[in-house]
Order: structure tokens, then C-alpha cells, then sequence
């Protein structure tokens, strides 16, 4: 009897493995499909004149450089609006509002603005930014869009990241004397460092890879050379993409392909950025 219970729990547990196996198969193999085909596809464009060269002949020639910088300058944007306004609203939730049926709106709130549909995001910025504002169709704009779509997720992963922190150790810092502010920059910040620096690596993924929140506030197919100023116009990855895949006749599939790879690889690296900043800041938490 019970080496018949240990046989069935065994192949219990095997069955359950090879199940979770499977469900990790399904959700890897797709990515993995998928970014083996742009780099098969996309490698044989990359060149040091397709990535240091502005476009020519409707984009069918030439390099993609302002669109790396633009889409760089964007990703900076988005970063430097949503991330400070995030955190400090994450720390007034977290530490000093009250639990109450408006805090729990407001969560709420945040935790549906989450799920918006970008083009919202666009319509949004092209009414508040570009016209109410007076900002026109820019690079601020465009970075101020971004932020206000990445914002929800900024101040949710900020949030759940101080929640994290033990109570025990905000105890401990109030009952030496400390201020709430002190405890919450010297003990809650320096905790959940680790999560928010994950909340901005998935803010600046998602900014890079957005075209519907762009399309309407400023950016552009081609310009004559880099923005100058925020108020300036700007060539992005992902609407040089979108237009080249779709509105240009003739274009090279090797350069759509090219266009796709490059704009993987700069989200790439700024996730291995983010990354290390994560780990550093892990290895200041635990010494």
C-alpha cells in the first residue's frame, strides 16, 4: 500500500513537472521564434552606414541614425518625467495617506490606467500637450505622452516595492527618533530600490516600442536632420518601422527587418542598464 501511494505521488509529480514544462515551452518558444526571425532576417542590413546615416529615397536608402537618437531622446524623456512623479506618489500611498475609500479609489484608478489603450494615451497628449499646451508636435510632447501612459506603471511597481519593505525596520528607525521622512529616505527608499529600478526597466520597454502615442503628437517619417530643441520633430524607431512596413511601396524587407532589430537591440540595452543598476543597488541592500 504505501509503496503504491509513494508510485503515485511520484508520477503525480512528474505529471505536474511535465506539465509546468510545458506551459514554460508554449510562452518561451513563441518569443524565441520570434527573435530568431528578426535577427536571421535583420542582420545582413545592419551596417555602420545603416546605423550612423540619416534616411534618403522615402527611406528605401540610407541609414536609420536620427531614429536611434530619437527614440533614445525618448525613452530619456519618459524616464526623466514619469519616474520622480511616480516615486513620490508610490511614497505619499504608501506612507502617509490614510486607508480610506479615496485612497482605494485611487488606486484603483492607477491599477486601470494601467490597462488604457495607448492611442488614448496619443489623443490625450495631442489635446492636453500639443494644443491646450501649446507644445506643438514635438519631442516633449511626445516625451510627456509617454510619461503619462508610463505613469501608472511607475507609481504601481514603486508602490509594491515599498509595501515590501518590513514593517519592522520603519519601526526601528521611528523608535530611534527619526522623522517619517528620514525613515523613508534612509530605510524604505534604499529597499526598494531593486523594485523600482524594475518599474523603470519596464517604463522605458514599453516607451521605446510605442507607435499609436507618438503617431499623433510629433513624430515623423522623415526630417532633415536631428531635433535640436524638445520643441523640435523626431524620427523614432518604432513609427519608422510601422511607416516603413506598411505606407512605402517597395521598401526592402532586409530594411524593415534591419529597423526591427536595431529597435530591439537599443531595448535591449537599456534593460541590461537598468539590470545593472537593479544589482548594484541589491548588493547595497543586503552588504
Amino acid at each position: 500500500m504505501r509503496t503504491e501511494r509513494k508510485l503515485r505521488r511520484q508520477l503525480s509529480q512528474r505529471i505536474a513537472f511535465g506539465v509546468l514544462l510545458l506551459a514554460a515551452i508554449i510562452v518561451v518558444a513563441p518569443v524565441l521564434f520570434i527573435i530568431l526571425q528578426i535577427i536571421i532576417n535583420g542582420a545582413s542590413a545592419i551596417s555602420w552606414e545603416f546605423l550612423s546615416q540619416s534616411p534618403s529615397q522615402a527611406g528605401k536608402a540610407g541609414g536609420i541614425f536620427p531614429a536611434i537618437i530619437g527614440t533614445l531622446y525618448l525613452m530619456i524623456g519618459t524616464i526623466l518625467f514619469s519616474l520622480p512623479i511616480g516615486v513620490l506618489a508610490g511614497i505619499y500611498l504608501t506612507e502617509y495617506a490614510r486607508d480610506n475609500w479615496l485612497t482605494r479609489l485611487i488606486n484603483l484608478a492607477i491599477m486601470n490606467l494601467a490597462g488604457v489603450p495607448s492611442i488614448v494615451y496619443g489623443l490625450f497628449g495631442l489635446g492636453v500637450f500639443v494644443l491646450t499646451l501649446n507644445l506643438g508636435l514635438s519631442l516633449l510632447a511626445a516625451s510627456l505622452t509617454l510619461a503619462s501612459q508610463a505613469l501608472a506603471m511607475t507609481v504601481t511597481t514603486s508602490r509594491e516595492a515599498m509595501l515590501a519593505v518590513p514593517r519592522e525596520l520603519r519601526e526601528g528607525s521611528l523608535a530611534i527618533g527619526a522623522t517619517k521622512w528620514q525613515t523613508v529616505r534612509h530605510i524604505v527608499l534604499p529597499q526598494a530600490l531593486p523594485g523600482i529600478i524594475t518599474g523603470a526597466i519596464l517604463a522605458m520597454s514599453r516607451a521605446a516600442g510605442e507607435t499609436a502615442p507618438i503617431l499623433v503628437v510629433g513624430a515623423a517619417f522623415i526630417v532633415p536632420g536631428l531635433p535640436q530643441s524638445p520643441f523640435d520633430q523626431f524620427m523614432a524607431l518604432p513609427y519608422q518601422l510601422y511607416t516603413a512596413a506598411a505606407h512605402v511601396p517597395g521598401m526592402p524587407k532586409s530594411t524593415i527587418w534591419g529597423i526591427a532589430l536595431v529597435l530591439l537591440l537599443v531595448v535591449l540595452f537599456f534593460n541590461v542598464l537598468a539590470t545593472i543598476a537593479r544589482m548594484r543597488a541589491h548588493r547595497g541592500r543586503y552588504g
